[in-house]
Protein backbone atom coordinates (compact mmCIF):
# COMPACT_ATOMS: atom_id res chain seq x y z
CA UNK A 1 0.00 0.00 0.00
CA UNK A 2 1.38 3.22 -0.91
CA UNK A 3 1.47 5.56 2.04
CA UNK A 4 0.07 9.14 1.47
CA UNK A 5 0.69 12.28 3.51
CA UNK A 6 -1.13 15.53 3.65
CA UNK A 7 -1.34 17.37 0.59
CA UNK A 8 1.34 20.24 -0.40
CA UNK A 9 0.19 23.61 -0.14
CA UNK A 10 2.46 26.37 -1.41
CA UNK A 11 3.54 28.98 0.87
CA UNK A 12 2.75 32.11 -0.49
CA UNK A 13 5.57 34.30 -1.88
CA UNK A 14 7.17 36.29 0.78
CA UNK A 15 7.32 39.65 -0.48
CA UNK A 16 10.63 41.96 -0.91
CA UNK A 17 11.40 44.27 1.83
CA UNK A 18 13.49 47.01 0.40
CA UNK A 19 16.74 47.33 1.94
CA UNK A 20 16.91 50.51 4.07
CA UNK A 21 19.01 52.21 1.51
CA UNK A 22 16.30 51.93 -0.65
CA UNK A 23 13.93 53.75 1.57
CA UNK A 24 16.78 56.32 1.79
CA UNK A 25 16.88 56.92 -1.80
CA UNK A 26 12.76 56.88 -2.30
CA UNK A 27 12.75 59.47 0.51
CA UNK A 28 15.28 61.50 -1.41
CA UNK A 29 13.29 61.49 -4.07
CA UNK A 30 11.33 64.15 -2.45
CA UNK A 31 13.89 66.48 -2.02
CA UNK A 32 13.38 67.59 -5.83
CA UNK A 33 9.55 68.94 -4.79
CA UNK A 34 10.75 70.12 -1.38
CA UNK A 35 13.44 72.31 -3.48
CA UNK A 36 10.66 73.45 -5.87
CA UNK A 37 8.82 75.12 -3.23
CA UNK A 38 11.45 76.82 -1.78
CA UNK A 39 12.39 78.42 -5.21
CA UNK A 40 9.26 79.26 -5.58
CA UNK A 41 8.27 80.87 -2.58
CA UNK A 42 11.31 82.35 -1.44
CA UNK A 43 10.54 86.02 -2.72
CA UNK A 44 10.54 89.01 -1.07
CA UNK A 45 6.73 89.93 0.54
CA UNK A 46 4.41 91.04 -1.92
CA UNK A 47 5.83 89.30 -5.06
CA UNK A 48 4.42 86.45 -7.34
CA UNK A 49 5.51 83.18 -6.64
CA UNK A 50 8.70 82.53 -8.64
CA UNK A 51 8.13 80.24 -11.84
CA UNK A 52 12.04 80.76 -13.86
CA UNK A 53 15.71 81.10 -12.98
CA UNK A 54 16.07 84.34 -12.47
CA UNK A 55 19.44 84.86 -14.74
CA UNK A 56 17.85 83.71 -17.87
CA UNK A 57 13.89 83.26 -17.49
CA UNK A 58 14.05 79.57 -18.09
CA UNK A 59 11.03 77.69 -16.43
CA UNK A 60 10.99 75.64 -13.40
CA UNK A 61 8.86 72.53 -12.75
CA UNK A 62 9.25 69.12 -11.79
CA UNK A 63 9.62 68.07 -15.26
CA UNK A 64 12.04 71.10 -16.97
CA UNK A 65 14.90 71.65 -16.75
CA UNK A 66 15.36 68.83 -13.99
CA UNK A 67 19.30 70.06 -12.99
CA UNK A 68 17.69 73.12 -11.29
CA UNK A 69 15.98 70.89 -8.76
CA UNK A 70 18.75 68.30 -8.46
CA UNK A 71 21.39 68.60 -5.60
CA UNK A 72 23.73 70.38 -8.57
CA UNK A 73 20.54 73.47 -8.23
CA UNK A 74 22.07 74.67 -11.23
CA UNK A 75 19.64 75.66 -14.60
CA UNK A 76 19.42 73.57 -17.44
CA UNK A 77 19.80 76.00 -19.72
CA UNK A 78 22.12 78.66 -18.49
CA UNK A 79 23.69 76.69 -15.77
CA UNK A 80 22.95 79.73 -12.86
CA UNK A 81 22.84 78.48 -9.25
CA UNK A 82 19.02 78.56 -8.33
CA UNK A 83 17.69 78.33 -4.99
CA UNK A 84 19.14 76.91 -1.75
CA UNK A 85 23.16 76.07 -1.77
CA UNK A 86 23.68 72.34 -3.58
CA UNK A 87 22.73 69.36 -1.76
CA UNK A 88 21.11 71.78 1.15
CA UNK A 89 17.84 70.66 0.80
CA UNK A 90 19.13 66.97 0.42
CA UNK A 91 21.33 67.14 3.60
CA UNK A 92 17.47 68.38 5.18
CA UNK A 93 15.89 65.77 4.13
CA UNK A 94 18.45 63.01 5.35
CA UNK A 95 18.26 64.75 8.24
CA UNK A 96 14.35 64.75 8.68
CA UNK A 97 15.02 60.74 8.12
CA UNK A 98 16.95 60.16 10.81
CA UNK A 99 15.21 61.75 13.11
CA UNK A 100 11.61 59.90 12.12
CA UNK A 101 13.97 56.76 12.38
CA UNK A 102 15.16 57.77 16.36
CA UNK A 103 11.93 58.87 17.47
CA UNK A 104 10.34 56.26 15.84
CA UNK A 105 6.63 57.17 17.25
CA UNK A 106 3.48 54.65 16.16
CA UNK A 107 2.55 54.80 12.52
CA UNK A 108 -0.17 57.63 12.49
CA UNK A 109 1.98 59.87 14.89
CA UNK A 110 4.91 58.81 12.64
CA UNK A 111 3.00 60.10 9.12
CA UNK A 112 1.76 63.31 11.25
CA UNK A 113 5.60 64.17 12.05
CA UNK A 114 6.32 63.33 8.41
CA UNK A 115 4.05 65.25 7.47
CA UNK A 116 5.48 68.44 9.49
CA UNK A 117 8.60 67.71 8.37
CA UNK A 118 7.48 67.89 4.76
CA UNK A 119 6.98 71.48 5.19
CA UNK A 120 8.95 72.55 8.18
CA UNK A 121 11.79 72.25 5.13
CA UNK A 122 11.17 74.51 2.93
CA UNK A 123 10.14 76.68 5.60
CA UNK A 124 13.46 76.89 6.74
CA UNK A 125 15.08 77.81 3.62
CA UNK A 126 12.49 80.53 3.04
CA UNK A 127 12.66 82.02 6.26
CA UNK A 128 16.28 82.02 6.02
CA UNK A 129 16.55 83.58 2.07
CA UNK A 130 13.56 86.35 2.56
CA UNK A 131 12.55 86.55 6.16
CA UNK A 132 9.12 85.40 5.63
CA UNK A 133 6.96 82.20 6.74
CA UNK A 134 4.39 81.80 3.44
CA UNK A 135 0.61 80.66 4.64
CA UNK A 136 0.72 78.45 1.57
CA UNK A 137 3.32 76.41 3.58
CA UNK A 138 2.88 77.12 6.99
CA UNK A 139 -1.30 76.17 6.93
CA UNK A 140 -0.72 73.14 5.60
CA UNK A 141 1.42 71.89 7.66
CA UNK A 142 -0.59 72.75 11.15
CA UNK A 143 -3.55 71.67 9.45
CA UNK A 144 -2.63 68.17 8.63
CA UNK A 145 -0.54 67.61 11.54
CA UNK A 146 -3.71 68.41 13.76
CA UNK A 147 -6.03 66.19 11.38
CA UNK A 148 -3.18 62.97 11.27
CA UNK A 149 -3.06 63.49 14.89
CA UNK A 150 -6.78 63.45 15.65
CA UNK A 151 -6.56 59.94 13.29
CA UNK A 152 -4.28 58.64 15.81
CA UNK A 153 -6.68 59.82 18.72
CA UNK A 154 -9.57 57.73 16.55
CA UNK A 155 -6.73 54.86 16.20
CA UNK A 156 -6.39 54.19 19.83
CA UNK A 157 -4.70 56.96 21.78
CA UNK A 158 -7.87 58.48 22.27
CA UNK A 159 -9.10 61.85 22.66
CA UNK A 160 -6.74 63.48 25.46
CA UNK A 161 -3.27 63.75 23.93
CA UNK A 162 -4.98 65.21 20.48
CA UNK A 163 -7.40 67.91 22.67
CA UNK A 164 -3.88 68.72 24.81
CA UNK A 165 -1.88 69.28 21.52
CA UNK A 166 -4.70 71.39 20.09
CA UNK A 167 -4.55 73.32 23.37
CA UNK A 168 -0.63 73.85 23.14
CA UNK A 169 -0.80 74.96 19.41
CA UNK A 170 -3.65 77.67 19.99
CA UNK A 171 -1.84 78.81 23.42
CA UNK A 172 1.67 78.65 21.39
CA UNK A 173 0.04 80.50 18.55
CA UNK A 174 -1.40 83.34 20.28
CA UNK A 175 1.75 83.92 22.11
CA UNK A 176 4.13 84.16 19.46
CA UNK A 177 0.96 86.76 17.73
CA UNK A 178 0.58 88.77 21.23
CA UNK A 179 4.62 89.29 21.04
CA UNK A 180 3.73 91.11 17.11
CA UNK A 181 0.91 93.37 18.56
CA UNK A 182 2.87 94.47 21.27
CA UNK A 183 6.23 94.51 20.48
CA UNK A 184 5.87 95.36 16.54
CA UNK A 185 8.77 94.82 14.51
CA UNK A 186 10.72 93.68 17.41
CA UNK A 187 8.38 90.42 18.30
CA UNK A 188 7.78 87.80 15.92
CA UNK A 189 6.19 87.77 12.82
CA UNK A 190 2.59 86.56 12.18
CA UNK A 191 4.43 83.61 10.10
CA UNK A 192 6.45 82.88 13.21
CA UNK A 193 3.02 82.13 15.20
CA UNK A 194 1.43 80.23 12.08
CA UNK A 195 4.76 77.97 12.05
CA UNK A 196 3.66 77.80 16.21
CA UNK A 197 0.83 76.40 15.69
CA UNK A 198 2.27 73.21 13.99
CA UNK A 199 4.67 73.21 16.23
CA UNK A 200 2.42 73.64 19.40
CA UNK A 201 0.18 70.85 17.92
CA UNK A 202 3.12 68.26 17.04
CA UNK A 203 5.25 68.89 20.91
CA UNK A 204 1.67 69.18 22.70
CA UNK A 205 0.97 65.66 21.66
CA UNK A 206 3.84 64.29 23.56
CA UNK A 207 2.58 66.30 26.56
CA UNK A 208 2.39 69.77 28.24
CA UNK A 209 5.76 70.55 28.90
CA UNK A 210 7.41 69.37 25.23
CA UNK A 211 6.20 72.52 23.78
CA UNK A 212 7.77 74.79 26.32
CA UNK A 213 10.56 73.13 25.96
CA UNK A 214 11.16 73.40 22.03
CA UNK A 215 10.34 76.76 22.63
CA UNK A 216 13.15 77.00 25.22
CA UNK A 217 15.52 75.21 22.93
CA UNK A 218 15.01 77.48 19.82
CA UNK A 219 15.15 80.48 21.47
CA UNK A 220 18.50 79.17 23.38
CA UNK A 221 19.74 78.44 19.79
CA UNK A 222 18.78 81.75 18.36
CA UNK A 223 20.68 83.55 21.27
CA UNK A 224 23.76 81.47 20.92
CA UNK A 225 23.57 82.28 16.96
CA UNK A 226 22.79 86.24 17.52
CA UNK A 227 25.78 86.55 19.63
CA UNK A 228 28.37 84.28 17.40
CA UNK A 229 27.52 86.83 14.72
CA UNK A 230 27.69 89.87 16.90
CA UNK A 231 31.07 88.72 17.81
CA UNK A 232 32.60 88.18 14.59
CA UNK A 233 30.90 91.32 13.33
CA UNK A 234 28.76 89.46 10.69
CA UNK A 235 25.80 91.20 11.57
CA UNK A 236 24.68 94.73 14.14
CA UNK A 237 22.73 94.77 16.64
CA UNK A 238 19.95 95.93 15.46
CA UNK A 239 19.59 93.22 12.41
CA UNK A 240 16.98 90.66 12.94
CA UNK A 241 17.53 87.12 12.42
CA UNK A 242 14.55 84.89 11.09
CA UNK A 243 13.28 82.81 13.83
CA UNK A 244 11.81 80.10 11.68
CA UNK A 245 14.96 77.94 11.43
CA UNK A 246 15.32 78.12 14.88
CA UNK A 247 12.07 77.03 15.91
CA UNK A 248 11.99 74.30 13.53
CA UNK A 249 15.38 73.19 15.39
CA UNK A 250 14.38 73.50 18.16
CA UNK A 251 11.49 71.26 17.68
CA UNK A 252 13.61 68.61 15.68
CA UNK A 253 15.71 68.83 19.34
CA UNK A 254 12.46 68.74 21.35
CA UNK A 255 11.53 65.00 19.76
CA UNK A 256 15.40 63.63 19.76
CA UNK A 257 16.39 64.38 23.24
CA UNK A 258 13.06 64.47 25.40
CA UNK A 259 11.65 61.02 26.63
CA UNK A 260 8.35 60.27 24.44
CA UNK A 261 5.72 57.85 25.00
Amino acid sequence: MALTGPPLVAEPPVPPVASPGARLLAVLALAPVLRLAVVRHAVPPGRATRTGCGACGAPIGLARPWPALGPAARCGRCRARVGPPPGAVEFAVAAALGTLLLVGPPVVVLAATAWWLGWAIPLVFVDAAVHRLPDRLTWPAAAGTWLLLGTAGLAGAGPGPWLRATVAGVVLALLFATSTLLLGRRGFGLGDAKLALGVGVLLGWYGWTVPVAGLVLALLLSGLVGVALLATRRVGWRSHLPFGPFLVLGTLATLLTTPLP
